[in-house]
């Protein structure tokens, strides 16, 4: 079975970030599609699901990376700007989480990560809902 060109895999939060991650402060921006032939860019929407497409980067907590990029952007379809958490490097976590992969201009296999939604760890919020 092959699979086709822009195929979108669903996997878990935990399969693609074992260790978490963590939100990096101020980079929720809508997603902007580039029109070549008018040269215009408008706001984006997901191909699928026709939902607005929002970009945030997260760093990746696994200490495997070592000193390599933890880097990672996240698009999340919604049709409002999804809300970080409060305060600097907040641990979050992704519901609906899919991976594109595809080979970049590089010609190495790079990945497209989606979401439909940026949430509270949910281990945080269960320990805090025990807490109360």
């Amino acid at each position: 079975m092959a699979l086709k060109g822009g195929a979108r895999i669903g996997l878990s939060f935990e399969a693609v970030f074992p260790h978490g991650c963590v939100f990096v402060p101020d980079s929720i921006a809508e997603a902007q599609d580039f029109d070549e032939k008018t040269r215009v860019r408008t706001p984006a929407k997901d191909k699928v699901t026709g939902l607005r497409v929002w970009q945030c980067r997260v760093m990746d907590m696994d200490p495997e990376l070592g000193a390599r990029s933890r880097e990672v952007a996240v698009k999340i379809l919604s049709p409002v700007q999804p809300v970080p958490p409060v305060g600097p490097f907040q641990p979050v976590e992704f519901e609906g989480l899919t991976v594109t992969p595809y080979v970049g201009s590089n010609g190495r296999l790079a990945y497209s990560y989606r979401a439909t939604a940026l949430v509270a760890p949910k281990t945080l919020a269960e320990s805090r809902g025990k807490a109360a």
